[in-house]
This record gives structure tokens, sequence and C-alpha cells, in this order.
């Protein structure tokens, strides 16, 4: 007799499982089913169990439902449907016999339960695992690898069942500071840089995290271990540093002063060598207003486009304490896509070069001095013949009271006396080291003065002199006395050469020009000019086309003038038609001997 627990159970127990529960016979015919599965697959009644499953009307291709009516065993299947909602679903099914009392197996019971989500989550787990750039590796308390990502495997080998030292490290005992070790100990994530043995035998350098991933009873049971491989950022790193080493000992050791600011004029490199120029002792580096005292004004322009502030210009810098110290000077703008990141400045003390250049421009001009001495024998003793002749001559017209005697020898004592002071003066002006002095003039008012100078004296030689300004030019630094003598020779020399012309159409032209940053002074002539070898010797001491009438002085006391000026001579001739003399002058050069000849005396020329 059926108890009342047991009629309970029968009529409400298949409603109360958290299952969908359908009863199938032998023809695949569901007989009964409960409301989870009438929720979940849909209307069940007169249907093939496929045509609920599956949504389909024939036979599920590997069906085992027969296999459960012959042998009376449970199986259990995953297998994937569609729901009464026409989405695809994932279940897990339990096959199981309904049998009579005589063991005969009437129906199938068929509970199945949804792992829609569980078996997408599980895919989504297994795709990211598998994905992730990174060697990832699951660990047990044996430090058995149990599960291993692709990339793991295919760097490193086989790994399931292994050792995670064997695998990693291609080692037989544990790391002695080992990460997922410490991690079993204390519960804690642990992060450390690792070195490796690829299955191939090659080192590999990568970054490794150990984390928790399951607990039991308050232990760590497994551990996640995800390593990034850093190999290739361990290289850059290395060549970075390398580099970084390479260039701090350049500038460390270079043979210019360097100082690099920022985007915010905050100094950034200030190499040994500058602090040697300006006598910087302090530890900290220089600030802005510190650095606007010392280094040229336009160094602090970043209005500018072009990377080059300068370009190995001379000019002078101040230490803090006062001293004017001579440097050629160079500096950049630094550019990172178009934007402006900072500025460097080269600086080389040139301070010995210039004491050098004096010494050298002193010896050149006393070995000139010594030559011209040796060389002035020759030349006072055919001027005393010239003296001791006039003098005989004088003497003998007074003796037989022979006026015209008289004056033929008074002219002869004239001239020589003449010939004599100009070669002493000459002399005199080339000997002694001069060095200019600078005032604020215009180039042009010299010519004017010498026009005047000349004018009368040009016209009575039948020579036209013109002059041609260039108007805008500025006031500069120039001695007045010393460019008055080289323009008195160059302009002298010039009218006697356009004198000589037959037709008597001799013409000059003085001029000033404006080019940059030189000032350029050019006296033209229309002259009989100078053949080549002679070009290559006017510059010489005692060397003179002009005969008796030049003592070969001029135009040597003339190029050393400009020499002192800091600038040079140049000459362009063309036999039968004429030359051109023109003496250039660096403006920025100009004002640097001033300034330097209010300071510190030390005397500055270019190469000629």
């Amino acid at each position: 007799m059926i108890s009342k627990i047991e009629k309970l159970i029968s009529k409400q127990l298949i409603e109360l499982l958290p299952n969908n529960v359908a009863f199938i016979d032998r023809n695949l015919n569901i007989v009964h089913a409960n409301k989870n599965f009438t929720n979940y697959f849909g209307e069940w009644k007169g249907k093939k169990c496929y045509e609920v499953y599956k949504k389909c009307d024939f036979q599920c291709k590997g069906c085992r439902i027969s296999e459960v009516f012959n042998s009376g065993s449970t199986i259990i299947s995953n297998e994937s449907g569609v729901n009464n909602k026409g989405r695809l679903c994932h279940y897990i099914v339990q096959v199981s016999p309904l049998k009579d009392d005589d063991g005969k197996v009437l129906y199938t019971v068929e509970m199945s339960t949804d792992i829609t989500k569980t078996d997408q989550i599980q895919r989504e787990y297994d795709l990211l695992f598998d994905s992730v750039p990174s060697y990832v590796s699951i660990i047990d308390k044996h430090y058995r690898i149990i599960k291993g990502n692709k990339k793991l495997i295919d760097t490193f080998g086989e790994v399931h069942g292994k050792h995670c030292y064997e695998v990693y490290k291609k080692r037989k005992k544990r790391c002695k500071h080992c990460p997922a070790s410490m991690t079993f100990k204390d519960k804690q994530e642990h992060i450390s840089s690792e070195i490796g043995i690829t299955s191939s035998g090659e080192e590999t350098q990568y970054l490794v995290n150990a984390t928790p991933l399951s607990y039991s009873e308050g232990n760590v049971n497994l551990v996640i271990e995800i390593a990034t491989d850093i190999t290739e950022l361990s290289e850059l790193q290395n060549r970075l540093r390398k580099t970084h080493d390479y260039y701090v000992s350049l500038i460390e050791n270079a043979s210019l002063g360097i100082i690099a600011l920022d985007e915010n004029n905050k100094v950034v490199i200030f190499n040994p060598l500058a602090k040697k120029i300006f006598y910087w002792n302090s530890f900290r580096k220089p600030v802005l207003n510190q650095l606007k005292k010392i280094l040229p004004a336009q160094f602090f322009d970043d209005t500018g486009k072009e990377a080059e502030i300068a370009n190995a210009q001379e000019s002078f810098i101040t230490t803090l304490s006062g001293e004017v110290v001579p440097v050629r000077f160079s500096a950049i703008r630094l550019f990172s896509k178009n934007k402006l990141i900072g500025k460097v400045a080269f600086l080389r003390d040139i301070r010995q070069l210039k004491e050098l250049e004096k010494q050298m421009f002193d010896a050149e001009r006393l070995s000139a001095v010594g030559q011209t001495v040796a060389g002035l024998a020759h030349t006072i003793k055919n001027l005393l013949m010239g003296l001791e002749g006039g003098m005989y001559i004088v003497d003998s017209g007074l003796r037989k009271a022979d006026a015209v005697r008289i004056v033929e020898g008074w002219e002869i004592l004239q001239r020589n006396f003449t010939k004599t002071t100009d070669l002493v003066k000459g002399f005199l002006s080339f000997a002694k080291g001069r060095q200019p002095k600078l005032k604020l003039i215009n180039p042009n008012s010299l010519i004017n003065n010498l026009i005047e100078l000349y004018e009368h004296t040009a016209k009575n030689q039948n020579v036209s002199l013109e002059s041609c300004f260039k108007d805008d030019i500025p006031d500069v630094y120039l001695d007045p006395e010393g460019m008055e003598a080289c323009l008195t020779n160059l302009l002298s020399n010039a009218i006697d050469a356009a004198m000589m012309r037959d037709d008597k159409n001799g013409h000059v032209l003085i001029k000033t020009d404006l080019s940059g940053d030189q000032i350029i002074f050019e006296i033209i002539d229309n002259g009989c000019g100078i053949d080549s070898d002679v070009i290559q010797n006017i510059f010489t001491t005692f060397f003179t086309t002009k005969g008796n009438k030049g003592t070969g002085l001029g135009l040597l006391t003339t190029n050393k003038i400009v020499k002192e000026h800091g600038g040079y001579m140049n000459v362009v001739s063309d036999p039968g038609k004429g030359s051109t003399f023109s003496m250039t002058f660096s403006i920025e050069r100009l004002n640097s001997i001033y300034f330097n000849s209010q300071n510190n005396g030390i005397q500055y020329r270019n190469e000629f």
C-alpha cells in the first residue's frame, strides 16, 4: 500500500526539482515533463524529444537514448539545443532508465541543467588564457604546473605536470627566491624579475607576477603566475643606458663648455669645462637670472623658428666675479615635433688663443722690423749719397756765387730730405706696436674728409675723384687715425696709378658698402693695373713699384692697421685696365675689439 509520503513525492517532487525533467518512451515521445522543462524548451505535448530539444524533424545523430533502454544504465552527456526563445543553448543531460517491477525499462528520465552561460564563460576563459600575450601557468603546492597557456608551451616546451623551475629555468631544484613560494607562505602577490631558458636554449628575461588563485581552509592551494617577456625591453634599456653613459661621458669630457636648458629655461647640463670657464664653484647649477648676466642676450630669444642661434662667433661672457672672457660662441635650439624643448650653448675659451695670436702678430711685426732695419742700410746709404751730392752742389755754387747751381743743389737736398722723412715716419708707424684707439664713427664721414683733402691734388694730375656711399651704413668702432692713414695710402697710390694714363683720363672711385655684418671700403682706379707676380709681393717689406719715389712701407703699414682692426685686405687687378683695393671689417669683430680694449687689453686680429 502506497504511503502518504510516497504519494506526495510522486506528485510534487518532479516539480520541486531545479532541473528540466522529461519522461520519454521508446518511440522518443515525451510523455511527461515538469514546468521547468516547459519554460525552458517550450510546449512538448505530442512531440518527439528531438522536436522539442533541437527544434528539428529527425532523430539526432549520435542519439544514445536507445542505449539506455537496452542496457538499463545511466548516461550523461553535454548537449546543444534550442530553447523556447529560439536561441542556442548548452546543457548537461543525465538520461536514466525508469523500470517496472520486472526490471524492464519502460521510460527514460532526462534531467538537464542549463550551462549556456557557464560554457560561454569557460570558452571565453580558455580563449583569454591561451591568447594573453604573456606566459601564464597555474601551479600547485608541489610547484607543478597543472595548466599553462599556449605562449608558455610555445616558448618553454611541454609544461603540464612538470615543476615550474624545470620549465622556466631548466633547473632540478626550486629557485631560492621563488615568487610562487612566497605567495604560498604569506598569501600575498609577489613580483620579481627573472631570467629563464627557452626550449631552444636561449636566455630570456621576464617579469613574473605570482597571485593566489584558490584557497582551502585558509591556505593557498593554487598560484597563478603571469610572466611578461621583457627581453627586448631589457636590451633596449641596456642600449639606452649605454647611450646615456656614452653621451654623458662625451659631455663631461668635451673640450667645449656646454650649457643646456629645457623648455622652461631650467639648466639641465652644465659640464665641467663650463664651470671652469665661469669659475663656478657651487654644486648647484646656475638659474636663469644668473645666466642672463653671463651669456649673450641672443641665446634667450625663444621666438626664432630655426635651430641655429649662433655659429662659432667670437663673443664675450662675463663671469659672476665680473671678469670678461673671450669665447667662441655657438648655440642651437632643440625641437621635438616642431615644438621647442630647449636650447644648448657651446663655449670655447679662446683667451690662450688670443694671447698666442697677439704674440704671433707681435713676432711677425718684430720680424718685419728686423728685416726693415736690415734693409734700411742700403736705403739710407742711397739717401746719404743724395744728400752729400746736394750739399756738394750747393757748396760749390756758394764758392762760385753760382745761383743756378745753388738752386739745383738745394732741390736735390729737399728731395732727399723729404724721402728721408717719409722713410723714417713710415718705419716708425710700422715698427711701433699700436693698439687701435677705437671710436664710434660713420665710415662715410672718413671718405668725405678724404675727398676734400685729395680732390684738388687729383684734379691737378688729370684724375677725376668720385665717391659712392652706402646710405644705411651704421656707425661702427674704428680707429680714425689708423683708418685715415690706410685710406690715404690707398688713395694716393690709386691717383698715382691713374695719372699714368696716356689719355689723361684717370679716374678713381672710393666707395663704402655693407654686406651682412661686414663693412667694406673700396678704392678703384683705371690705371695701368698690377701683374699677378707683383700682387704677391706688394705687402712685403720695402717692395715698391714707384722706384725712387716710394719707400715700400705704405701698403705694409696699411695691411698691419687693417689686421689690428680684425679685418683683411684684398687686391683685384687687370693689367692695363686698373686695380681695386678693398678693406673688409666685421662689425661684430670691431665691437668685440672695442669691448675687449675696455676690459683686458687683449689684441685681436683675423687670419690674413
